[in-house]
């Protein structure tokens, strides 16, 4: 029984790290719009620009997993981006309705 847990145990922490993994494969979206915020969709297309660099140096060397670890925090990155254009937006709206008290 010990055995079989340990088997099971093994396969499920596998399965977590080659998910983890690939997720880390997908290159992040550019989802801002450039006309409403040029300079956080430039930043967005630098990270997926790092990203692809990343990718390439890994086909060369053995990082060790640090190269993984930059391509999530580089994803982690253009979400935050996409979170802040969305609250560009929303204070935009906030400062639109302002404009018609006045």
């Amino acid at each position: 029984m010990k055995q079989r847990n340990l088997v099971m145990t093994a396969i499920l922490g596998f399965g977590l790290l080659a998910g983890g993994a690939i997720m880390a494969q997908e290159r992040p979206v550019e989802n801002i719009d450039p006309a409403r915020h040029p300079n956080l969709a430039d930043a967005q297309h630098m990270i997926g620009m790092a990203y692809e660099k990343i990718s390439m140096a890994q086909r060369f060397n053995d990082m060790e997993g640090h190269g993984v670890r930059a391509k999530e925090l580089l994803a982690e990155a253009s979400r935050e981006l996409k979170e802040a254009a969305e609250a560009a937006n929303r204070h935009e709206h906030r400062d639109e309705h302002r404009d018609d008290r006045r």
